[in-house]
């Protein structure tokens, strides 16, 4: 698969997140207890688990958001897993006084994950550096949803330089987000999608939010592929790339994350939904949250094996 011969380079923004992932049998009952077969500590966190997707994909990535207090562990401990992974930490604004998020995840053999996560609200507060120190040699923007009340004008300066800005949504999302009309991509899970557009089926969703955005619009919906919409408006699909999943934490950052790439790379939307759904397919067979994505050749060598029909652009609805 031709890229470029340059790496592009990618901004992503986000809240790092410091993860405990628990391996059970099952989750355990309300007041109950369970005993874990494996634990790890990992650095997670959406727009993170994407920029160590794109790093390992071939992107030159660089990062900006909050993290906590500098004499706190858990900041400490991710930083040192951003700087393994060749994620450029400049541009990451120290808190004084804020803990780092942290998140215990329980991951059941079927791979399904199930977590509980803190998160201090004052860590929205935070000022991202000037536009001109994180935009300059920018060929795309990656945002978390969550951020928009710290990254929605830096998103607007991004595309008025013509930066594509590709928005991970994870949460349902108000009508009046300036995200929505900020970013170029929109890529939400299905039950995001309908939550925000306030209907039950995923293409309908998509058409609702058409009329407030511009923006390219898609729901990814786990095995059963990402749902979009094409330039004339017209809904397709692209199959998800059937694997035996045992560990889907992650698996959606590393979609966007590989998205984001291919498309700085100058490949299309098709392309670079078939080159997400291979990367996050990867992904979700081994265990470690984010920190499974995939090396570049494994996706490119995944791809070369799939068959033709899973590459191939599905039916139009």
């Amino acid at each position: 698969m031709a890229h470029s011969v340059i790496a592009p380079r990618i901004l992503c923004i986000g809240i790092p997140v410091r993860d405990l992932i628990f391996r059970v049998e099952t989750v355990p009952a309300r007041g109950s207890k369970a005993n874990a077969s494996h634990l790890a500590e990992i650095c997670g966190g959406n727009a993170l688990n994407a920029a160590i997707a794109i790093a390992r994909l071939g992107g030159r990535v660089f990062f900006a958001g909050p993290m906590g207090d500098a004499g706190e562990t858990s900041s400490r401990f991710i930083l040192e897993r951003m700087e393994a992974e060749a994620i450029e930490t400049t541009h990451i604004v120290r808190m004084p006084g804020l803990t780092t998020p942290v998140s215990a995840i329980m991951i059941e053999p079927s791979g399904e994950r199930t977590l509980t996560i803190y998160r201090d609200p004052a860590l929205s507060k935070v000022q991202l550096p000037d536009a001109d120190a994180l935009l300059a040699d920018c060929r795309a923007v990656l945002v978390e949803s969550r951020c928009a009340a710290f990254a929605t004008s830096l998103c607007t300066e991004a595309r008025r330089r013509g930066i594509a800005v590709i928005v991970g949504v994870d949460r349902a999302m108000s009508l009046q987000d300036g995200l929505l009309t900020a970013a170029s991509h929109l890529l939400f899970a299905s039950e995001q999608v309908q939550e925000t557009a306030g209907t039950a089926d995923d293409g309908e969703a998509l058409k609702r939010l058409a009329a407030l955005t511009p923006a390219f619009l898609a729901a990814t919906r786990g095995p059963r592929g990402t749902i979009w919409l094409n330039e004339a408006g017209e809904l397709e699909e692209t199959p998800a790339v059937p694997v035996q999943a045992v560990d889907t934490l992650g698996a959606g950052d590393v979609f966007h994350g590989a998205f984001t790439l291919r498309l700085a790379e100058g490949g299309d939307v098709r392309q670079a939904l078939q080159f997400a759904a291979a990367a996050a397919a990867l992904k979700c067979t081994r265990h470690g949250g984010g920190l499974a994505a995939p090396q570049r050749i494994e996706v490119e060598e995944f791809l070369s094996m799939s068959p033709a029909a899973t590459l191939e652009r599905a039916p139009r609805l």
